[in-house]
């Protein structure tokens, strides 16, 4: 890949010109980035367990963990345009109060053996999700250009705890409210949901005053078609959501295909539990590799890696193997992720950001939702080769993307030194 090239010429700089209240907001959030995680993680271990138990129809099992980015995805857009218009903290604390809630419903739906209200449980957490998902973004835009990326890496450092916790936490609590199994575990989703209340109303603070957003809101915007033709929108936007549909695809279909396979439940959950280490912890050092090597070769790091994971597989299906692939998924899912998410905040003006994140967003969870969607009836019907045969066409998608940002901006740096 090419070295690091900055934004279109059409992006204007960052109109902050300290970073350090940017530092301090994006430590905190990293804070409520590991709370959030680990309810997630919480759902990523049981929901598929404790939808089979009460599901009368054993093909919905995997509905209620499905239903978290559905209904992520329908409220993303709404997150957006009302954090624009109340600010990122009230609605973070919105966000995390709803989470909060949707581990209140699922403990209730577990007491009264009702898939129906585990599903609304579940989906009542993929709003938490909507609002969190931006925790990376309010990090990036409180910072100048050059720290957004490290900005980014320091919000997703917190997944590293609930990757390595959240299934621990997970088993721990199960029995807290026995003789009913789980419960206990989504009563813990409620309670990492009120401490992020908590942490965001005692230490986070918007970057800007309100009347200083206010103003900044009314400059001029550009249309959302023209922001969106941008080479370095496409280059973040394929990465951002092809990567997810990817990492979600695969990561969906591996604990059905390791028992498959011949593995046990348990190596199912291991591997999936190292998968998401290797999703957050690059994040300590994401960051520096972008500053020393560019964030187009990073991304390219990362679309090399995801597409290893698929190579790895096809090999084997041994226990190595399993981990392996799931290992090098993470980390280019990681690199991706966070590469897109440095390339989107430099491809709108302060004044765009709502609809132009809003826009990201929807798409990147939408390709997720679709991903963890058709990822047990494509295991079903073509088994895990063609699980991982499948993504390495998404993949090129995101390379091709990603190389014409890399040649339309080296066009407009060489028209400039000429």
């Amino acid at each position: 890949m090419p070295p690091n090239v900055a934004a279109s010429s059409s992006t204007v700089p960052d109109p902050h010109p300290s970073d350090a209240s940017g530092r301090r907001g994006a430590r905190v959030l990293a804070v409520c980035q590991a709370l959030y995680t680990s309810s997630v993680s919480i759902d990523l271990t049981l929901t598929g367990l404790v939808g089979y138990t009460l599901a009368d129809d054993k093909a919905l099992a995997t509905l209620p963990f499905s239903l978290i980015t559905v209904a992520a995805a329908l409220t993303t857009i709404f997150a957006s345009f009302l954090m624009a218009r109340v600010g990122r903290r009230a609605g973070f604390v919105l966000g995390a109060g709803v989470g909060a809630a949707g581990g209140a419903i699922s403990v209730y739906a577990i007491f009264h053996h009702s898939f129906w209200a585990f599903c609304a449980g579940t989906a009542t957490v993929g709003v938490f999700q909507a609002f969190a998902q931006y925790y990376r973004l309010a990090a990036a835009d409180a910072v100048g250009l050059e720290a957004k990326g490290r900005a980014i890496s320091t919000v997703l450092t917190g997944g590293v705890v609930a990757a390595v916790a959240g299934p621990a936490l997970a088993a721990w609590s199960r029995d807290w409210l026995a003789p009913v199994a789980f419960a206990g575990s989504y009563a813990l989703v409620s309670a990492f949901g009120l401490l992020s209340i908590v942490l965001l109303a005692l230490f986070y603070r918007d970057h800007m005053p309100s009347h200083v957003s206010a103003a900044v809101a009314a400059g001029p915007a550009r249309p959302l078609g023209y922001i969106v033709r941008q080479p370095v929108f496409l280059a973040a936007l394929a990465n951002n959501a092809l990567g997810y549909a990817v990492m979600m695809f695969v990561m969906t279909a591996t604990p059905i295909a390791a028992v498959a396979c011949g593995h046990t439940i348990g190596d199912g959950a291991q591997i999936i539990q190292w998968h998401l280490v290797g999703m957050f912890a690059p994040s300590f050092f994401t960051a520096r590799l972008i500053r020393r090597f560019g964030v187009l070769r990073v991304i390219g790091a990362g679309i090399v890696l995801s597409a290893l994971c698929a190579v790895i597989a096809l090999r084997s299906t041994d226990l190595p193997h399993f981990y392996a692939a799931l290992a090098c998924l993470g980390v280019g899912w990681n690199f991706m992720f966070v590469g897109g998410s440095t390339l989107l905040s430099q491809s709108y003006r302060p004044s765009e950001r709502a609809k132009t994140q809003a826009t990201s967003e929807f798409t990147t969870f939408a390709c997720s939702a679709l991903g963890s969607l058709f990822a047990g009836q494509l295991l079903a019907h073509f088994g895990w080769a063609v699980i991982n045969a499948a993504i390495l066409p998404l993949l090129g998608v995101a390379a091709l993307a990603t190389l014409a940002f890399a040649w339309s901006r080296s066009r407009v740096v060489a028209a400039a030194a000429s």
